[in-house]
């Protein structure tokens, strides 16, 4: 069972969030999650070498600087580490249990959940990536958990290998995120991703992903000026460069879940793939009764993650009316249940 459990080894008190205390973070299968400041606003690098350029962003009223350290700027792919935690938080705090801001995890399940391989060097890149963001120091005016604040933070205040194999690998990480990003995750400021993210290698394609599932979302569609979609995107590249990377990505039609196309006046278009939308059918509604029921039968998992998955097989399978649709939600996660057991 996953419960916070204290640097001695005890279960936590009444005070859940007290000083020196952390959540083991072994909740199997989370649903990934994502904050969506991160979503909206370039934090990452998409270089792929050492980038140690000082990044400035400001869009209406947010401004944003970041820093990098010696070992330059945290990557996107750096970030996988964050939505790693962010999902096991977020399963924690849907299942009702107690929380930190201090994480337990091993290295080798933060490298299968986000579709990493496990060889030695693997594990050597890994602790780049904490290096990374543990040094990449963000100013910003963000809004996270109803809070605005101009502060200066890095994205995890810090790390440290808890344990390691005798030939000096590490095996588990002790992690404190920043408490810009802990704010974020109690307020459930965050949204859920295909699990397809992690599958896809191209920095510019995960922030064009993010950027689709933050504004797009569900809707029928989002069009953006190439201009905006390159500022929001934070890429280097000038932009006749950006908008042939666009032209490619849409020729080779692997975003998770969005179409993309060129449309006239220089703007780009996503719209949900076939089954997402379909503004004629409305989707069925679940009761709360329902949900509690489904987070009774299946502890431990996001609900709502659980119904967005229902309703994508409802769409899949003939977006048929249903006169009961909290049993045939139920009667779905009672099968469900009998495949994770």
């Amino acid at each position: 069972m996953n419960r916070a459990v204290t640097a001695a080894g005890g279960a936590l008190g009444p005070d859940r969030h007290r000083q020196g205390d952390f959540f083991l973070c072994d909740v199997f299968d989370a649903i990934p999650k994502d904050d969506i400041a991160s979503m909206e606003h370039p934090l990452f690098s998409l270089a792929t070498r050492p980038d140690r350029r000082i990044l400035s962003y400001a869009h209406n009223d947010t401004q944003i600087t970041v820093t990098p350290s010696v070992k330059g700027l945290a990557t996107i792919h750096d970030k996988d580490i964050l939505i790693f935690c962010i999902s096991q938080l977020m399963a924690a705090l849907n299942a009702g249990r107690s929380v930190s801001r201090t994480l337990h995890l091993k290295a080798h399940d933060v490298l299968v959940a986000t579709n990493r391989d496990t060889s030695g060097d693997a594990y050597r890149r890994l602790r780049e990536a904490f290096e990374r963001l543990a040094g990449t120091r963000i100013t910003t005016n963000i809004v996270t958990g109803e809070i605005e604040t101009t502060a200066g933070f890095g994205l995890i205040e810090s790390w440290e290998i808890v344990r390691r194999t005798r030939g000096g690998r590490m095996v588990s990480v002790a992690v404190t995120l920043s408490e810009w990003l802990y704010r974020a995750v109690l307020s459930k400021s965050v949204l859920t991703l295909s699990r397809d993210y992690f599958r896809l290698r191209k920095p510019l394609e995960r922030r064009i992903y993010e950027l689709a599932r933050k504004h797009c979302g569900r809707q029928p569609g989002w069009t953006v000026s190439v201009d905006t979609l390159l500022k929001k995107s934070g890429s280097a590249s000038p932009r006749r460069v950006f908008r042939k990377m666009l032209r490619d990505m849409i020729a080779a039609d692997h975003l998770p879940d969005y179409d993309m196309t060129e449309e006239p006046g220089d703007k780009i278009r996503f719209a949900p793939r076939a089954g997402l939308v379909d503004p004629q059918v409305r989707p069925p509604v679940l009761s709360e009764e329902a949900l509690e029921e489904a987070r009774r039968l299946m502890p431990g998992w996001d609900v709502h993650a659980l119904e967005a998955e229902w309703r994508g097989v409802w769409a899949r399978t003939g977006r048929q009316r249903l006169r009961k649709p909290d049993a045939a939600f139920l009667g779905w996660i009672g099968k469900r249940r009998r495949q994770e057991s």
